[in-house]
């Protein structure tokens, strides 16, 4: 029979869908000295934060087929090597959903109803009625800014109290905005509105201070803004300000740029409710999450595919020899496509050609919608789940095939629509390198890593050297260049690596300069 290590206490539920499919060794305070010494015993091992499942306890691990994380995040785990030993890597991350969504709309009418600081002047002895004077959610504008699994979860609640919902999620369709029951609105246009707003997206440099306080002196004098999601989404020393000088501005937090949270001016406010990173954390998720991550181990152990996995997908080893050297291919132009396209995704389409025409393909695709949806959503996408979330997103996804790839062994090229624009991509691996062969169907050849710029501009004499002198102004330094066209004088691709940053404010500045259609920084 298997057996499986329970090395973080977990809820009894988890244990018992286990009994009669392993041997269940149960553990929660195992050291990390002993969990290096008998990892090689086990074929699954079921963890939550306090366990740390590391490079070296992996490649100990001679048996082991999987790591369930009975939560959402696996900082704990080390991914990477799990993949690279062949051991799926699995967590729960539906099971916080409802959990997250509830806390969000209990900070929600906490601060709208002023409960916590009304429940403090009571316990102190005071009756202060009249300064507890409170707002109805009945018809207030809620504005989601992600609409992810926990954001979709935030206005299903809402409705139920008759709000308006306003969203902000350029990867949302109008077709399911309309199902849902909610407005899709412009970033700037959902602050301005919103009598109350909630933040669901991960957090990434896209979204590091994306609530500052140009922002936050354009909300409603009486708005509510809240986040359950992560720390550093909101700027918390211009909340401090902005909420000390406008104090019918109210704010509710779980998550903080540095946990815990010591010596904040924030907790000296009486318009900021503050709880210490706990949405997450009630009794239900924590049966839920047990339980979802023991069936997935219990699939494993039957040789079955479990729903959630983060890692590879599992395919048989002929046809993964023959793939490996494209899943990081695909993962790169999967990088460069959500760096490149900015709307509403609407289709995103696939070719495959030459020597892996024919095989599974579903790995790669998988691949590719993972890299490319994962910096947008809160919730992981892995390998099994990439489809249906793309579904969920409005993406129509399409594949297709064709055994000429020309002067090379195979390519892979990709087709993105977004409202009225359409980016197109192809990839190769050539002599082990990575390479971009086209863009927009304009010939490009060139090995793609680091910092890169994409320019489309009229091939006119001298817009080369207006990009270039725009560049040295401010000291970018171009490593290598390579210019597609299809005539003199026409409309012209080119891609530049280069050893800084092109930086929005270089964007802008190329983007001023005649003759450029657009500019876009990428970072591979």
């Amino acid at each position: 029979m298997s057996k499986v290590l329970v090395a973080d206490k977990i809820n009894e539920k988890g244990v018992e869908v286990l009994e009669g499919s392993a041997e269940i060794v149960n553990n929660p305070t195992i050291t990390p000295e002993e969990l290096l010494e008998t990892i090689d015993q086990y074929e699954g091992i079921i963890v939550r934060s306090r366990t740390k499942v590391t490079k070296e306890v992996i490649e100990n691990a001679k048996n082991l087929k999987i790591i369930a994380r009975a939560g959402v995040g696996v900082d704990n785990i080390d991914v990477q090597a799990a993949t690279d030993n062949g051991i799926l890597v699995v967590n729960a991350p539906q099971s916080t959903s409802i959990t997250v969504a509830e806390h969000a709309m209990g900070l929600m009418l906490s601060l709208s109803r002023k409960i916590a600081i009304a429940d403090a002047s009571v316990k102190s002895g005071k009756w202060e009625k009249s300064k507890f004077m409170g707002m109805e959610l009945k018809n207030k504008t809620l504005g989601v800014i992600g609409m992810g699994r926990i954001g979709s979860e935030v206005v299903k609640r809402a409705k139920a109290f008759e709000m308006d919902v306003v969203v902000y999620d350029p990867y949302i369709s109008e077709e399911v905005a309309k199902n849902l029951g909610v407005e899709i609105v412009e970033f700037e246009n959902l602050i301005e509105v919103a009598d109350v707003m909630t933040i669901h997206v991960p957090l990434t440099p896209e979204t590091k201070g994306l609530i500052s306080k140009e922002q936050l002196y354009k909300m409603k004098d009486h708005a509510i803004i809240l986040n359950c999601a992560r720390g550093g989404i909101i700027n918390e020393d211009d909340l401090y300000e902005v909420l000390k000088e406008r104090p019918e501005l109210k704010a509710g937090l779980d998550v903080y740029e540095n946990e815990p949270l010591k010596e904040s001016p924030l907790q000296t406010l009486d318009n900021v409710v503050l709880t210490p990173h706990i949405a997450a954390s009630t009794k239900e998720a924590q049966r839920d999450a047990a339980i979802i991550v023991a069936k997935q181990v219990k699939e494993v152990i039957n040789g079955e595919t479990p729903g959630n996995v983060l890692n590879m997908p599992i395919v048989d080893s002929e046809t993964f020899k023959k793939l490996k050297p494209y899943f990081e291919l695909t993962k790169k132009l999967g990088q460069i496509l959500v760096q490149t396209t900015t709307s509403n995704i609407s289709e995103l389409n696939i070719v495959y050609s030459g020597e892996i025409s024919g095989r599974s393909k579903e790995p790669l695709t998988r691949e590719l919608l993972k890299e490319f949806l994962n910096p947008i959503l809160t919730e992981p996408v892995n390998s099994v789940n990439a489809k249906s979330v793309a579904k969920q997103r409005g993406i129509k996804v399409t594949e297709g095939e064709t055994e000429d790839s020309g002067k090379y062994d195979a390519t892979i090229k990709i087709s993105v629509k977004y409202d009225d624009e359409e980016m197109t991509i192809e990839g190769t691996v050539e002599n082990k390198e990575l390479k971009i062969i086209s863009i927009n169907d304009y010939d490009i050849n060139l090995t793609f890593e680091g910092l890169m710029g994409i320019v489309k501009y009229t091939d006119l004499p001298g817009t080369i050297g207006k990009i270039g002198n725009v560049l040295g102004d401010y000291k970018i330094n171009i490593a290598e260049m390579k210019v597609g066209r299809k005539s003199e004088g026409g409309e012209a691709i080119m891609v530049i690596k280069v050893d800084q940053e092109i930086t929005e404010e270089v964007v802008s500045k190329l983007e001023e300069t005649e003759y450029i259609d657009f500019v876009k920084s990428v970072k591979l």
